[in-house]
């Protein structure tokens, strides 16, 4: 947290204010590179939580939230990645009714109940609520991006969530290789 209080403080600096800032922050989000590497912060994030890497999980975030800025602001902007972030500023920028809350803490939410899967180590959960994280962001996207909206969304989700589903996929898979397959006796003994 004060990585990213100290970030955003050195970017008020050079740029001279918060909107000045906030604007530059925006022109670069409008590059898509920051929207393919953002669903992959989860696979960091998804490690430290099943590390119990409380400073990892931080530091994983910090990277998620500064990243929408770390590619230089597109030459010339796709048309229907300006109408999507000109729909998402609206969106944030817009009257924060009960409905609209309870929609936004599906966020840290989600990510509480993440973290909590892969601290126990349940990677099917863990893996259950990625994709659904991903979907939900998705199914947000069409419906207030309309179809446009959620078609500019859509590659770089797909593409993140098929990467996330094959390396818990593989980790799974390394793991069961792994623990020792059980007796015929412990087998009967445990039920199994």
């Amino acid at each position: 947290t004060l990585a990213l209080v100290l970030l955003v403080v050195g970017g008020m600096a050079a740029t001279g204010s918060i909107e000045e800032f906030a604007a530059w922050a925006w022109e670069r989000h409008h590059n898509v590179l920051s929207w393919y590497i953002r669903a992959l912060f989860l696979l960091p994030f998804c490690y430290c939580a099943y590390k119990r890497s409380l400073f990892g999980i931080t530091l994983t975030l910090v990277a998620l939230a500064t990243s929408m800025f770390w590619f230089p602001a597109p030459e010339r902007p796709d048309p229907r990645t300006l109408e999507f972030l000109a729909m998402e500023r609206e969106y944030l920028a817009g009257e924060w009714t009960t409905a609209k809350i309870l929609l936004g803490l599906l966020v840290p939410g989600s990510l509480a109940a993440l973290t909590l899967a892969f601290w126990k180590s349940s990677l099917v959960y863990g893996l259950a609520l990625i994709n659904a994280i991903v979907l939900v962001k998705l199914a947000w996207s069409f419906y207030f991006g309309d179809t446009s909206g959620g078609l500019t969304l859509l590659p770089s989700q797909l593409l993140g969530l098929a990467v996330l589903n094959a390396v818990v996929l593989y980790v799974r898979h390394r793991m069961r290789k792994k623990t020792p397959p059980k007796s015929p006796q412990q087998a009967v003994q445990h039920g199994g």
